[in-house]
């Protein structure tokens, strides 16, 4: 579990679970996301909530999304500050899942 920081005080938090995770990587919900700016402003928040509103119309049925939705994308301390925070644990999240492959891969390698 991870908990995201969601103002600058830092007196709004929201956890994080490994399932949310995977589900933004099952959906690829942060590809094309930010401008060539980088900047993470309320109108990106509205483009990925927008962005998620029309994969649910078109697959209500999965749990794993509906969840991440209600406990993070739209949860009511969620701002942009927060989507931030969201984007650069999933950076790292995403480095550590490459990284704890990096021992099969050699394995594989020595093996042919």
């Amino acid at each position: 579990m991870y908990k995201i920081i969601c103002n600058m005080k830092a007196s709004r938090t929201i956890d994080i679970s490994q399932k949310h995770l995977q589900t933004i990587e099952k959906y690829l919900l942060f590809n094309e996301l930010l401008d060539s700016n980088g900047i993470v402003d309320e109108s990106v928040l509205e483009k990925l909530r927008l962005n998620v509103r029309s994969i649910l119309e078109s697959n209500s049925s999965d749990y794993d999304l509906l969840d991440l939705c209600q406990n993070v994308l739209f949860h009511n301390n969620m701002k942009c500050f927060g989507l931030h925070q969201l984007i650069l644990l999933y950076i790292d999240w995403e480095k550590e899942q490459l990284d704890s492959l990096k021992p099969t891969l050699k394995e594989d390698i020595a093996e042919e």
